[in-house]
């Protein structure tokens, strides 16, 4: 290249490397930090909830009431422990018992300080226009539409100051080897560069190997699954709001294997004296669409379904005398491959599992969705970490070496997998 061209060619090499670096030190810290967020959401979310008490309490603020970051520390990583030796957890667990939260050994402190700072930042919504009336969506906590358009303008310049510099680079050559009377040799198209088509080919490999192995692990999974239901019937209206217990309608849960459908009857022990939903100013009902839903008209489905006359206040029934009721064809959501075994009554009574740690906060939820991915892996990391209700609890009277062991304080709980809850025939056949 001719000495006078080189310094030019130099200043836009060094300018790009310049934005280039004031790029990356700007976004550096987010990259580095912990997103407490997403911390909170893989690990926290389906017990607490940063503005309101849950299965557990509400954790905004939580610093200030603790008696010290070191023990809130401590808590995390191993509560069963604290409860043990500490006054301040002892009378924490007797306000919540007798759940027990969930040890993480596995969080580091900066991630615990990232949860922490997270749920303080947390803010209760503005009350605006009701959902379906027209109004602008939201944007979820923690999300930032102007950040991300700058992140893609950014990405957009460089790319196109790159491609520039690339062809100013070819063009410098040229007009160099001109001057110097060196033969320009003829560019080759870079379609047709044996380079680059062997580094498209591998990466075709990477990207079709990693979709069809990616495809073959979720087969079968369905998180998030929202299906639409015969009624309209809304968790967070009857769990969250009236504090109607789970198990009134699931009662299975606590007796046998599965957890049970609610029968019209059920139902029907409530709505032969609830007619009408009035709470759609306070409680309006929509669909994930936005679509607004009648609640009184929901209500008069469940009565064609039960064979109920709400006029009459008396079942409508044939000539034989029997009532002209059909079942409710309620959409199942969460569904487990047939060679796996799962125990609703081993988990909710035995291991004293809430609800909310499966299926999410379904106290907050109108259509209910498939919480967790209730892959394998999700349940063996479950096993590992949940520490059994092994005190006061006849089913685990057996295992005599692990009690004298909580005796003697040579370990602070029992997991699911200390007492064989990763054996491959624990849950399969």
């Amino acid at each position: 290249m001719s000495e006078s061209i080189k310094p030019m060619f130099r200043k836009i090499v060094q300018c790009f490397t310049a934005l280039v670096f004031t790029v990356f030190v700007s976004n550096i810290s987010a990259v580095a930090a912990p997103d407490g967020k997403a911390i909170f959401q893989s690990n926290c979310a389906s017990c607490h909830n940063p503005l309101k008490d849950a299965t557990g309490p509400a954790l905004k603020g939580v610093d200030g009431r603790v008696p010290s970051k070191e023990w809130l520390h401590n808590w995390v990583h191993n509560p069963s422990a604290m409860i043990a030796k500490d006054a301040y957890a002892q009378k924490l667990f007797d306000k919540w018992k007798p759940t027990v939260m969930t040890s993480f050994p596995s969080l580091s402190d900066e991630e615990i300080d990232a949860v922490v700072t997270y749920v303080n930042s947390v803010e209760p919504p503005s009350k605006g226009p009701a959902a379906g009336t027209g109004a602008a969506t939201e944007q979820p906590e923690g999300t930032s539409s102007t950040g991300n358009w700058i992140y893609a303008l950014v990405t957009v310049i460089l790319l196109t100051l790159a491609f520039i510099l690339w062809r100013v680079n070819s063009g410098l050559k040229r007009v160099a080897n001109e001057k110097d009377g060196v033969p320009n040799v003829k560019e080759i198209p870079f379609y047709r560069n044996k380079v680059v088509i062997a580094i498209t080919v591998i990466l075709v490999f990477i990207f079709a190997g990693y979709w069809i192995t990616n495809g073959a692990i979720e087969m079968g999974r369905q998180q998030n699954y929202q299906p639409l239901q015969p009624i309209y019937y809304s968790h967070k209206v009857h769990v969250g709001i009236n504090q109607l217990n789970c198990l009134y309608c699931h009662a299975g849960a606590e007796k046998s294997r599965h957890a049970m459908v609610p029968s019209t009857n059920i139902c029907m022990n409530c709505h032969k004296q609830i007619n009408e939903y009035t709470g759609n100013e306070e409680h309006p009902l929509v669909t994930a669409e936005g679509k607004k839903i009648d609640g009184t008209a929901e209500i008069q489905k469940l009565y064609k379904y039960a064979g109920w006359d709400p006029v009459k206040k008396e079942y409508i029934r044939d000539e034989k005398g029997n009532i002209k009721a059909t079942p409710v064809k309620w959409v199942k959501i969460h569904n487990l491959p047939d060679h796996v075994y799962f125990n609703h009554s081993q988990h909710v009574l035995v291991g004293k599992v809430q609800c909310q740690r499966c299926h999410g906060p379904i106290q907050d939820m109108d259509e209910v969705y498939q919480f967790a991915p209730l892959s394998m892996g999700w349940c063996i990391n479950c096993h590992r970490q949940t520490q059994v209700q092994f005190t006061n609890n006849n089913y685990y009277s057996i295992f005599e070496k692990y009690h004298e062991e909580l005796k003697s304080g040579k370990r602070t709980g029992v997991t699911v997998e200390d007492i064989g809850g990763t054996e491959c025939q624990k849950c399969h056949y």
